[in-house]
């Protein structure tokens, strides 16, 4: 509303407001005093917060999605100032962590119970608005913190996603970060997942980054990135896409994984949208499927199993189409869903039966009986739809009556061979005024009628349907729901919608696995299976050393009876990153979300109190033990106590980098800040990888230095430590390249951009060091800038930066890396910034250890010469040196190699060819697939993440 008053004080058109002023007989006082309160109002509106950055980061596990949000904003005016953070996220999205920072202090969020405690001034209230605009009900929490400092949340339902709201008060010339992170099961639909990022910052950003991470154990199939689109609901599903993925979208991929990055530049931003509403950042791709039963993942004692079968023929469908045709359908929602209806006919199968119900205050049915599909009742169907007229009142629980009845008469009196099924699409822009208005009676009356063999799919166009009822209804009656809002196309919608159902498969699948190998299975009972669909359920397992799991599935399949069973092999397998959200288990996560839903759905819908009871208290428990904000859990935040001072992290954060808060339960925590950062004098051993890249490797019981070159491809992912299975350590360098120098003798020259530290025990946690940050991603996710001295951590792992010179990582005092950070203030074009590895203590490393630089590290060597000719030696003949190192006998030469940053200069033998014959293998056998690859030992090949 401020904003909105700026604007218009702002414009000429205001100057006839004071001349109005005069003819109310103002005074010439009154109006000076407007005067400068315009000019107020114009300032604030010139000064308005500047968001700095935007930036989401998503990352796909087996379909199960955790995205992170982080957006910094400045307060530039000369006075306090309400600043705005909002996020539209997927409805079927959990929250599982908020975190504020406000200058140094830092607002962590903690999911507890929705109890209020005597320590918080909480008040709730629905937001009346909203529910009178048929939007779900919105929880508003009002916390007063420290200091006087206001910050509103809201999460309100709308347009099939969540919209969160947090706004607070920042003093003059001071920062705010809000950090978001949520988790979803992406659900797969015509042959596709989906997933989408709202990229809508409300203006333009400096720096505004999406970046999208895929891991699929199976194999990435399909993976495409859509034009950016301001509206989900206006894409059925069949458009074909007429343009490629939004400008500045980088896209790398091999077989199992995906990274999808969308960076686009101030200009860029402007050109797609002045106002920053760039629109929904949408990723779909598919996974490839070569087992009947499906896919089954198992991990730490949880399960998930996907079952999506293919090429199998379809089951007749018989299908009644019920239609509003009340008057407030009137214009365009019933034309738009005329057209719809033309073309559905069309794809009416010849094996299909059908048959069209319009309803208002009376019931109209075309046909008295489903008739066959035909050209010719194809046609009359359309006769039929095209003279609809909005009339009356809305009827639906006599509309749903017919329906079912017109469906169990013709199973009933007709001599079905094939199994078929039976469906109803329901579609209604209102709430019931005529007939049955009781919501409970008609769900009942509904229910007893359909007796579970038929399924009922249902829209609701517009803000003024009963959305809950129609949710209830498919619930309860194995079907969808779908919401249009009044704004978007509903007969596209419904074309999508119908395309989903189009083609059933299966019906009655059940999925069975021993009762005394799992528990706490998920559901595992479904009507009916359509094409381009997913079935998933999962798992916990009652014994996890069992050797194997059984499987069955048994479903109907038009004339015969579908038994698919198999035996799956219960290996132990480790979770995929080091640490923060892809280290953790997420197949645990997924079995606790599935659960979750269905324990609220039922909750939601139970008309028992006592159950209603028993749900809820299970719904609260899971959400807690797992950090999911639900309806029966909030969302509080505390001010941290213990305040950043010489290392400063919260505060660092809001420079180049914001602190972004990542989900719960993952690696160990970073414990309070050093007081003392950490020293720029570096003193550790020679063995190393720096420069071009440079490797160095120090014997030191044989007073020995040997070094190599690898000569590596840009994006090439090296593997440097290796000790994932015994120590839990993984080092991983990511190479940048860079064109040669013009005297020199290469064709390009590369350097390592970023490396990758991923710690497995005692807890996960990962490490990510480019020459601008270091990520600490564990049980939270921590962001330090490289420009500012900091230290972070305690005993187990602890991170210190050495501002623009170091980064030292020491992990449960036996094992220390130090990192140098290379910076050039004007690089020439074969420069870059870059980084160099330093291995200071290696006592914590295994006798197993391996890599570049691993496999060297518990070894020693030792130099013999032998002559060029040796069957025919001659006095006086030059010999050649060897190295013997592992068995190996490698051919040497004596070199000088400048280290430590240049600051030192030591003697090497050299061993050239790409270090042929001295590392076990080839280069190709330390290649990585993604920064966050870990491996179990050499010559077994790579672990691919999961």
């Amino acid at each position: 509303m401020l904003l909105l008053l700026g604007l218009c004080l702002g414009l000429p058109l205001c100057a006839g407001s004071l001349e109005d002023a005069r003819t109310r007989d103002d005074t010439s006082e009154q109006v000076g005093r407007r005067l400068p309160r315009q000019a107020r109002l114009l300032q604030r509106l010139k000064t308005k917060p500047l968001m700095t950055d935007f930036s989401v980061k998503s990352t796909i596990i087996s379909r199960y999605a955790f995205t992170a949000v982080s957006c910094r904003m400045l307060n530039r005016a000369s006075e306090d100032q309400e600043i705005e953070f909002q996020m539209q996220m997927p409805a079927a999205a959990f929250i599982t962590n908020f975190t504020v920072l406000i200058g140094d202090k830092v607002y962590q969020g903690e999911i507890t119970g929705r109890e209020k405690k005597n320590g918080d001034k909480v008040k709730e209230k629905r937001n009346k608005t909203s529910e009178d605009n048929g939007l779900s009900e919105t929880l508003l929490l009002e916390i007063l913190l420290a200091r006087m400092e206001h910050l509103t949340l809201a999460w309100r339902m709308k347009k099939g996603t969540d919209m969160f709201r947090a706004s607070v008060m920042i003093p003059s010339k001071d920062k705010a970060a809000f950090l978001l992170s949520y988790e979803e099961l992406l659900q797969r639909r015509l042959g596709k997942y989906e997933h989408v990022i709202s990229v809508r910052p409300q203006q333009l950003v400096g720096r505004l980054m999406v970046e999208v991470n895929i891991l699929e154990r199976s194999g990435i199939e399909s993976l495409e990135v859509l034009p950016l689109q301001h509206s989900r609901q206006k894409d059925s599903g069949r458009r074909e896409v007429d343009s490629g993925p939004p400008p500045s979208t980088v896209i790398n991929q091999n077989d199992t994984f995906a990274k999808v990055t969308f960076k686009p530049s101030v200009v860029q931003q402007a050109r797609i949208a002045q106002n920053g509403v760039l629109g929904d950042f949408i990723i779909r791709y598919d996974v490839n499927r070569e087992q009947s039963i499906g896919d089954i993942q198992v991990l730490n004692g949880y399960f998930v199993h996907y079952f999506a079968p293919k090429d199998l023929p379809p089951l007749p469908k018989n299908v009644v189409f019920v239609l509003d045709s009340s008057a407030s359908m009137v214009g365009t929602k019933l034309r738009q869903t005329k057209d719809a209806l033309f073309r559905i006919l069309h794809d009416l199968r010849p094996q299909d039966h059908f048959n069209i119900i319009g309803f208002s205050n009376r019931i109209k049915v075309w046909k008295d009986h489903l008739v066959s599909v035909t050209p010719d009742n194809v046609r009359d169907g359309k006769v039929y739809i095209h003279h609809m007229s909005p009339t009356g009142g809305t009827d639906i629980n006599g509309a749903l009556q017919r329906g079912i009845k017109l469906l169990n008469d013709y199973v009933a009196h007709n001599d079905i061979e094939d199994r078929s099924v039976s469906l109803i699409v329901f579609l209604t822009d209102g709430k019931p005024t005529v007939g049955e208005t009781h919501t409970l009676k008609i769900l009942n009356n509904t229910k007893e009628a359909a007796r579970g063999q038929i399924c009922i799919f249902t829209i609701g166009i517009g803000n003024d349907v009963d959305f809950m009822l129609l949710e209830k209804l498919s619930l309860e009656n194995c079907g969808l729901t779908r919401r249009v809002l009044e704004e978007d196309d509903a007969g596209s919608q419904l074309i999508g919608f119908y395309d989903e159902i189009r083609t059933p498969l299966l019906s009655d699948i059940r999925v069975d696995y021993p009762p005394a190998s799992v528990e706490h299975a998920t559901r595992t009972v479904f009507r009916n299976y359509f094409n381009g669909s997913e079935i998933v359920t999962a798992g916990k397992l009652a014994d996890s050393e069992a050797g194997r799991l059984h499987v069955e599935v048994t479903a109907s399949n038009s004339k015969r009876f579908v038994l698919l069973k198999t035996d799956v092999p219960l290996e132990p397998q480790k979770a995929g990153r080091g640490g923060g959200a892809e280290g953790r288990n997420h197949v645990e996560r997924l079995w606790s979300y599935l659960t979750l839903k269905e324990l609220l759905s039922s909750w939601r819908h139970s008309g028992d109190e006592q159950e209603k009871q028993r749900l809820g208290q299970r719904a609260r428990a899971l959400a807690l033990a797992r950090g999911f904000l639900t309806p029966l859990t909030a969302l509080h935040l505390r001010l941290q106590t213990h305040q950043l001072e010489d290392a400063r992290g919260a505060a660092a954060a809001l420079g180049p980098e914001p602190v972004v808060q990542s989900l719960r339960g993952a690696g160990g925590r970073p414990g309070p800040p050093l007081k003392k950062p950490y020293s720029p004098r570096i003193k550790v051993s020679r063995t190393s990888v720096d420069g071009d890249p440079h490797f160095v490797v120090d014997f030191p019981l044989s007073k020995l230095t040997v070094c190599f070159n690898i000569d590596g491809q840009p994006g090439d992912i090296l593997r440097l430590v290796s000790d994932h299975a015994d120590s839990g350590v993984t080092v991983n360098g990511e190479l940048v390249g860079a064109p040669a120098p013009p005297s020199g003798h290469k064709k390009q020259r590369t350097y390592f951009r970023t490396i990758t530290i991923l710690v497995s025990k005692p807890e996960r946690s990962y490490l990510e060091v480019t020459p601008s940050r270091v990520i600490w991603d564990g049980r939270d996710r921590l962001v330090l800038p490289c420009s500012q001295s900091a230290a972070v951590g305690g005993r187990e792992l602890g991170v210190s930066v050495s501002a623009n010179a170091s980064v030292t990582v020491t992990i449960r005092n036996t094992l220390a890396f130090v990192i140098l950070i290379h910076l050039y203030k004007k690089p020439a074009p074969y420069q870059r910034n870059h980084l160099g590895f330093y291995i200071s203590n290696s006592e914590g490393l295994s006798g197993n250890c391996h890599g570049l630089l691993g496999q060297f590290l518990n070894q020693d060597a030792s130099l013999t010469e032998e002559p060029t000719h040796p069957a025919f030696p001659k006095a006086g003949e030059r010999s050649e040196t060897f190295l013997k190192v592992k068995g190996h006998q490698v051919p040497v030469v004596w070199k000088q190699r400048k280290i430590y940053n240049g600051e030192e200069q030591v003697d090497c033998w050299f061993a050239r060819n790409n270090a042929a014959k001295l590392i076990d293998g080839e280069y190709k056998d330390y290649l990585a697939t993604h920064p966050f690859d870990s491996e179990t030992s050499f010559g077994l090949g790579l672990t691919r993440g999961l």
